[in-house]
């Protein structure tokens, strides 16, 4: 099958290749472009515009492991059950969404998930009302299962927007936008949900105050679903590496298990958004006890911890042009688990600066994660797609872990599992990443 030019957005320009695949002159000195190539540059700007919402959302969600402390008293190892409602919803929806992708296509399963968050949204009304912990629990699986097959489209949707080579780069600018999410959402969880509970004279007066926010994010991602339904959003065929096999092709049988580096993916990504998801949950509760006064001093400084995030992934997308993505990958981890040491280890304003720099590390790992873990898959990228969501379930199994043992030995004695967790995402990227089997081998 010939591969076809095709087009390319960097971050920084336009680029064109030829049928080899190999760059040729920016577009932005050719006098002979191809007028029959789409461009991929609104696309991309459109996908991504969608990263904001699901990063905004995961982290709103965070914010509520202090609030249902709060208002049920519970333990850490049970509020993080908050985490695990969301992040369950990838194991069970990763699968099945892969699925749907190939029957209805990558832009009508993001409108169908974005309608799904609507539902989870609205269902925050009724358990604020009841004050009802297992039904703040559906509440948060429904919005986690909207936001699954919102990333189980976007992401390889971004990744085969261009050249298989340059997908890190891609990926990591997109979750820049989820970055940017994420850093505002502590600032509106402090501002409209977190609350002294002293100055609350009932539960139910603590959990009413999620009705607003979740009722307002329910309208916004109902028109925003809509708006999505009506945009042009083209099938990627110029990449013959992602093309989709034919019906009845025999390498559509193979197992993805038997594709090392994407199985391994899968378990880099399990233990990531583990480590990142239970130290943004456990943040608020430890800078308190490293002397942080107030709830929203505390959620500002979560805000930073994914701020820093934000601009990992923009200096990433910048590094990855220059260097290749397993090996900084590998850095980024051997960094992390050196913050988190610094932390446990210190109290105070560099127990709190040490861990609020670990988002900064945190940035690049999952885009460069994935994009490792689907490489040379082929037709068969949907497969592994599949599989690597799935495992964002380590962010229901690693937080309340993290929680379990925070309440027997103390938040820093805790530190121990997220300084596991980047030792791993530092071996993956270094050495686990190197494929030992494509789809032509």
């Amino acid at each position: 099958m010939e591969r076809k030019p095709g087009l390319f957005f960097s971050g920084r320009f336009c680029l064109e290749f030829d049928s080899e695949g190999k760059h040729s002159h920016p577009m932005s000195t050719s006098h002979e472009a191809p007028s029959a190539q789409p461009s991929y540059l609104g696309p991309f700007i459109t996908v991504t515009a969608l990263y904001f919402i699901f990063g905004f959302i995961t982290n709103l969600n965070m914010a509520l492991v202090p609030h249902l402390r709060s208002i049920f008293s519970l333990p850490y190892v049970l509020a993080m059950l908050a985490e695990s409602a969301f992040f369950l919803a990838y194991f069970v929806f990763s699968t099945p969404t892969a699925r749907l992708i190939e029957s209805i296509g990558y832009k009508r399963t993001m409108v169908v998930s974005l309608f799904i968050q609507v539902v989870g949204c609205l269902l925050f009304v009724p358990a604020a009302r009841l004050v009802s912990f297992p039904l703040f629990l559906v509440a948060v699986f429904v919005v986690g299962a909207g936001v699954t097959a919102l990333q189980t489209s976007a992401n390889p949707y971004v990744a085969i927007l261009g050249p298989e080579r340059s997908a890190p780069a891609r990926l990591t600018l997109a979750q820049a936008l989820n970055s940017l999410g994420g850093s505002i959402a502590p600032l509106i969880a402090g501002a409209y949900i977190l609350t002294d509970p002293s100055k609350m004279a009932t539960p139910a007066a603590i959990a009413n105050t999620v009705r607003g926010p979740y009722l307002a994010i329910a309208g916004g991602l109902l028109i925003l679903g809509f708006a999505v339904m009506f945009m042009h959003l083209p099938a990627v065929q110029q990449t013959q590496a992602f093309r989709p096999a034919r019906e009845g092709d025999p390498i559509l049988s193979r197992s993805i298990w038997s594709y090392r580096h994407t199985v391994l993916g899968a378990v880099g990504i399990f233990l990531y958004v583990g480590v990142e998801v239970g130290l943004a949950s456990i943040a608020v509760n430890y800078f308190h006890q490293q002397g942080v006064p107030s709830e929203h001093t505390a959620s500002f400084l979560v805000s930073l911890y994914w701020f820093g995030a934000l601009i990992g992934r923009l200096l990433g997308s910048w590094l990855l042009t220059r260097f290749q993505s397993g090996r900084l990958l590998g850095l980024f981890g051997i960094l992390g688990t050196g913050m988190v040491l610094v932390s446990m280890f210190t109290t105070g304003h560099i127990a709190i600066g040490s861990l609020v720099l670990c988002g900064f590390f945190n940035s690049i790992m999952f885009p460069n994660i994935f994009a490792l873990g689907i490489v040379g898959l082929g037709p068969l990228t949907s497969k592994g797609s599949g599989l690597i969501m799935t495992a964002v379930v380590g962010g229901a199994v690693i937080p309340p872990l993290i929680g379990w043992v925070a309440d027997h030995g103390g938040i820093q004695h805790s530190f121990v599992i997220p300084a596991f967790c980047y030792l791993f995402i530092a071996w993956y990227g270094l050495i686990g990443s190197r494929p030992r089997r494509t789809i032509s081998g």
